[in-house]
């Protein structure tokens, strides 16, 4: 596949096959995403990567975390309990799960280069995977900005921030095309 066509054919993956991805795999993939532009050559990315018992641990910070921030009533109510439940078993049948940070520049300019260069390597990561026949799902959710998710996943929120948690693993499904508006419809040429 060339880098067109991955680009055109990637997808966002919300479903995935229970099966794990190679740990040599998912290191190329990582690899071919540190090619992204950085300034100055800082490559301010870092990757906390969950499975096995890791990803249950993350679980329990997510749903902590949903918990606290009201998005899950905090009582016993068994609705309550088997909507806990099925995000569990939902979250936990993704193989891999990858919390991409960055630490924080006290020079504002300097944190927006770093971030810039952070979201490049995510998309690097994403291409470079669907060559690898691994789907990727780039989420940015709240609990990236709880203090306590943070503190339970062992990252200082006063010195990080993290860029987003990647879903990782096998496809079960690819959503089709859903298209793009044209580019004419938001390119200005200014002459």
């Amino acid at each position: 596949m060339n880098i067109l066509d991955a680009i055109r054919q990637r997808r966002s993956i919300h479903s995935f096959k229970e099966e794990a991805v190679d740990s040599q795999v998912l290191e190329e993939i990582f690899t071919y995403a540190s090619y992204a532009p950085t300034h100055y050559m800082k490559e301010p990315w870092n990757i906390k990567l969950f499975q096995g018992y890791g990803k249950e641990m993350l679980v329990e910070s997510i749903l902590g975390s949903y918990q606290r921030t009201g998005m899950i009533p905090n009582d016993r109510n068994p609705k309550t309990l088997k909507m806990i439940r099925s995000m569990k078993d939902f979250l936990l049948t993704i193989p891999h799960h990858a919390v991409i940070y960055l630490e924080i520049q006290q020079d504002p300019i300097r944190n927006e280069e770093e971030y810039s260069s952070v979201c490049a390597f995510i998309q690097n990561a994403q291409l470079a995977a669907w060559e690898y026949g691994v789907g990727m799902l780039w989420t940015i959710t709240p609990y990236m900005h709880d203090t306590t998710f943070m503190k339970d996943i062992r990252l200082d929120s006063e010195k990080v921030k993290i860029v987003a948690v990647m879903q990782i693993g096998y496809p079960k499904k690819v959503p089709r095309d859903k298209g793009r508006t044209s580019i004419k419809d938001k390119l200005e040429i200014i002459e």
